[in-house]
């Protein structure tokens, strides 16, 4: 299991509190530190959509300039931005076995999901 994120996001300290408290062990993924790929963000854009990958709720996303803002309309233009913004990626994201299966952090979508494994 691989958590992908920044480690002082409070929700990616929820989810990795909550992983810890159910004895699952997992890799962390600074993206920060480490970057991300262009062909992982589209991964998990195919899984969860581009808009659902993009945190448009967050300060990174509101600091951008509005002309930035409105050049994202595609999840080409998506990724183009989140490869160069990482903390403009909705966090944190959870991959299995080399696929990615939650984003953000729910604690019951947590369990069930996880509880499969």
């Amino acid at each position: 299991m691989i958590v992908y994120g920044i480690p002082n996001c409070n929700t990616v300290k929820k989810a990795q509190t909550w992983l810890k408290e159910h004895g699952f062990d997992y890799e962390f993924h600074d993206f920060k530190k480490k970057g991300i790929t262009a062909g992982k963000l589209n991964e998990w854009c195919t899984v969860f959509g581009w808009e659902n990958v993009l945190n448009r709720k967050g300060t990174t996303w509101k600091k951008l300039d509005p002309q930035t803002q409105q050049s994202v309309k595609d999840q080409e233009s998506a990724i183009k931005l989140l490869v160069n913004h990482t903390s403009a990626i909705k966090r944190p994201v959870v991959e299995l076995e080399g696929k990615a299966v939650l984003l953000s952090f729910n604690e019951e979508q947590y369990g069930q999901v996880l509880n499969k494994v």
